[in-house]
């Protein structure tokens, strides 16, 4: 069965790190681009980030660009999405999502099959 579980969560201060991880089971990782999403309370799930499925070619949200990272481990069946700097606009629930098919370089949800249930960032003073 083809599982997402995201992890990394919690409570951080403005300004302060954090690192999300997203393992996969039930399924060959690198056949699959992975996109990093959000959602605030009261606010539309929104793309962060997504990476192709060799992990040469990524793209960002430019609410995050320069201050998120996102990479990807194949041989763990993991990807990682290193937040630094981080904001209290950035507070939300972080998803990981899979998806098949032609990478292009999409951060809309449609584009995505499989989803996690979600980790949640706080960030605040």
């Amino acid at each position: 069965q083809l599982q997402l579980v995201e992890s990394g969560g919690g409570l951080v201060q403005p300004g302060g790190s954090l690192r999300l991880s997203c393992a996969a089971s039930g399924f060959i990782l690198n056949n699959y681009f992975i996109g990093w999403f959000r959602q605030a309370p009261g606010k539309e799930r929104e793309g962060v980030s997504c990476i192709s499925g060799t992990g040469e070619i990524t793209n960002y949200a430019d609410s995050v660009t320069g201050r998120f990272t996102i990479s990807r481990d194949n041989t763990k069946n993991t990807v990682t999405l290193q937040m630094n700097n981080l904001k209290p606009e950035d507070t939300a629930i972080y998803y990981c999502a899979a998806g098949v098919g032609m990478f292009r370089h999409s951060l809309l949800p449609g584009a995505y099959a499989y989803w996690g249930r979600g980790t949640q960032v706080t960030v605040s003073s």
